[in-house]
């Protein structure tokens, strides 16, 4: 059977299907291996136990389990999940939104894959339009989702050294270019993989910037606030018009249910849900139910500055502490600022081997991670940087041990 150059695109070997791979045999299998390559989120006994009580609730509301599992939702979402989640933006943060601004995807994945390809691609004239990651690394997610070959690209980051083995990522404005083929801008905040917050000059300069460019800013907030929250820098979400602002129930303890949702302006919401129409008829309910009442009342919001928030600044100091005690004086390695999301990204300068090899001697002794070289989307020449780091999740029950192990393979290289 030949494939299509469709179906080819989609099956080749890709940074996230290995990723994804990894992870569903890793937490399958029998053995001890130490997870610490995805991108689940911790089981948090308190968030655990508040998912168990509205499944229980629901349960028990004959009338609301027989709405879940049978009857379709329109293309934009459920209308009570929409109406709840409206209310709450506008009165915690005066945002001038209605109804016909939000559209709930199959996870924020699918946005993006949405978004990606509704904005760019081939245009008449067989011109390609691209999207911009003006700060590199990024999401692995991002890599392999255009339908259309080099739909994306991105430059290098200004590196800023910090005390105690720290660095972080700066956007390089001085070297921003965005032409006519730029069809929009994207950033993630915090960023997956190096847990690096864009600073709010950084994002007002990137909005205004694509305001007068009249091309959207894309805004990937799975981790940012409101909820979850896994933030340790105090920012406040922005939104206006030209701004596409993506949301996931991911972090707050429901992968599985696979629920996102953007904020857009009305046009980008009506495309979404077209597709949203073609691709899936309609949405998966159980998130949007679970969580429709918690969005109204606040305790989304409280749960995660009073629960998520901590546990994972906890885990975040725990791991760095851990690392630095172990690899400080004794080889050149660095950790990016931990300002959110549930990521480490290490940066061992001058390794011997590339993360990819590394990757491979780790995985035979048990630990799972990322090479670097993955999260560089749209970034073609060979920067020696990006083979020199490693994206570790630091959630996971067993993180010492892998740590342990990380450590171990490191100072025998």
């Amino acid at each position: 059977m030949e494939l299509s150059d469709f179906g080819k695109k989609f099956t080749v070997k890709s940074g996230i299907l290995e990723l994804m791979d990894d992870m569903g045999k890793a937490l399958s299998s029998a053995d001890n291996i130490c997870m610490l390559g995805g991108g689940n989120p911790a089981i948090i006994p308190e968030i655990t136990d508040l998912w168990h009580r509205r499944f229980e609730e629901i349960v028990s509301d004959r009338s609301s389990f027989d709405k879940i599992i049978g009857e379709y939702d329109p293309p934009s979402g459920n209308i009570n999940f929409i109406e709840k989640t409206v209310n709450f933006f506008r009165n915690k943060y005066g945002w001038n939104i209605t109804e016909k601004n939000i559209a709930v995807t199959n996870g924020s994945q699918n946005a993006f894959f949405f978004l990606f390809n509704i904005l760019a691609g081939k245009f008449q004239g067989n011109v390609i339009k691209k999207i911009l990651f003006p700060l590199t690394p990024e999401y692995i997610g991002y890599a392999d989702q255009g339908i259309e070959n080099s739909m994306f690209t991105s430059q290098k980051p200004v590196i800023s050294f910090l005390p105690e083995c720290l660095f972080k990522y700066s956007i390089n404005f001085s070297n921003l270019n965005i032409g006519n083929d730029i069809a929009a801008v994207c950033v993630s905040r915090p960023t997956n993989p190096t847990g690096n917050v864009i600073t709010n000059d950084e994002l007002s300069k990137l909005d205004e910037i694509c305001r007068n460019k009249n091309i959207p800013l894309i805004i990937d907030n799975a981790y940012g606030d409101p909820f979850p929250s896994i933030l340790f820098e105090e920012c406040v979400p922005i939104w206006n018009e030209n701004i596409i602002l993506s949301m996931s129930l991911s972090k707050i303890g429901l992968p599985s249910l696979r629920t996102g949702f953007i904020i857009a302006n009305e046009k980008i919401i009506e495309a979404v849900s077209s597709v949203n129409a073609i691709i899936s008829l309609a949405n998966s309910k159980m998130g949007q139910f679970i969580t429709a009442p918690l969005i109204q009342d606040g305790t989304l919001y409280q749960i995660s500055r009073e629960i998520i928030r901590p546990f994972y600044k906890k885990k975040s100091d725990a791991a760095i502490e851990y690392l630095t005690h172990r690899l400080k004086n004794k080889i050149e390695f660095y950790i990016h600022k931990s300002e959110g999301s549930i990521f480490l990204w290490l940066w061992f300068k001058n390794l011997k081997i590339t993360t990819r090899e590394l990757y491979l001697k780790l995985k035979e002794n048990g630990v799972i991670i990322v090479p670097g070289e993955f999260f560089f989307p749209g970034l073609d020449d060979n920067w020696k940087h990006k083979h020199e780091c490693i994206r570790i999740n630091y959630s996971s029950e067993n993180t010492e041990i892998g740590l342990d192990i990380i450590c171990k393979t490191i100072l025998e290289i």
